[in-house]
């Protein structure tokens, strides 16, 4: 990769994707208080007109704009669960990202993904329903028979959530960043590599190269079902575009979703030395399987939280 902004470029022209716009809507449907953060249910508009629910975590008494995180939810197999799950009112307690970083000080933007909790066609709520699967399946292929892709609007949608946490009084625009795991954490990696915007980044549970997915049989998600990509670019090269911003890869030594992520982080660092900052990419690999865990789970907040303080001025 010889230069980082042509194959940038060309990657958003060929995923068809449009530099969002910073006119950002914001509605707020209601508030809950906790201890030390408003829990914000608010909706917003993306380009298309979809209306994105979503939780907005604000810490209180702020005294002035501070750093935000915008956390893309997992999958699981559960579509019934999304920003809720992120703000630990439902589902596994090591998915609960949004309360531990508010509670740090932090502003976190919690959105449904398309097809996930208040984003299935038909129902709302936190209740499975049989056709949950099929909805997915259908927001994908639907697009491929247009020519379109199901990456491009998961990408949209998740660059208009920045645009909305920048145009917020709250938010100090030079240290707003995202994290996610497993499909979240594919959403990290293509978001981070094409929306400078990001100041940093965690990925967990999803450096796995497309090459090692097809040599070991492993699921490929939806949206990242890209015609052609393999010709184009692999998840290291995604790695490479982020540099010279900050970015934490979580692995595990069984997880077949980060089977390869000493290799693709190995492969990653050349742009960040050439950028000057080595340390900017970090890897933390541990032993066990696809699942957080409590230590995985520390270290991913202390990790944003510190480098959110870091990363920018004030």
């Amino acid at each position: 990769m010889n230069n980082p902004t042509s194959l940038r470029k060309n990657l958003r022209h060929w995923l068809r994707l449009s530099p969002s716009s910073p006119g950002v809507e914001l509605e707020v449907v209601a508030v809950e208080h906790e201890s030390s953060f408003e829990r914000r249910r608010v909706a917003y508009k993306v380009p298309g007109g979809d209306s994105i629910p979503a939780f907005l975590l604000v810490p209180k008494g702020l005294r002035r704009p501070r750093p935000a995180v915008l956390v893309h939810h997992q999958h699981n197999g559960e579509r019934h669960f999304g920003k809720s799950e992120v703000c630990g009112l439902i589902g596994d307690p090591l998915q609960a990202f949004g309360p531990a970083l508010a509670e740090r000080g932090l502003i976190v933007l919690a959105p449904d993904s398309i097809c996930f909790e208040d984003r299935r066609r038909g129902r709302a709520g936190t209740d499975p329903h049989p056709d949950d699967w099929q909805q997915h399946y259908n927001e994908m292929s639907y697009r491929l028979l247009r020519g379109d892709t199901l990456m491009r609007k998961v990408l949209e949608d998740a660059e208009t959530a920045v645009s909305l946490l920048a145009r917020l009084d709250t938010v100090d625009q030079s240290r707003i960043g995202i994290l996610g795991h497993s499909y979240g954490g594919n959403t990290v990696l293509f978001q981070a590599a094409l929306d400078e915007r990001v100041r940093y980044a965690c990925t967990s549970g999803a450096a796995c190269s497309f090459r090692n997915k097809m040599q070991y049989a492993t699921g490929i998600e939806m949206a990242e079902v890209l015609p052609g990509a393999f010709d184009r670019f692999d998840v290291e090269d995604l790695l490479k575009l982020t540099a010279p911003r900050l970015m934490l890869v979580v692995s595990a030594s069984e997880d077949r979703y980060s089977r390869d992520a000493d290799e693709v982080v190995r492969l990653a660092e050349a742009a960040y030395i050439d950028a000057g900052v080595p340390a900017a990419l970090q890897h933390t690999r541990y032993q066990g399987g696809h699942a957080l865990t409590r230590e995985r789970f520390d270290r991913i907040v202390e990790w944003v939280v510190f480098t959110a303080t870091a990363a920018g001025p004030g």
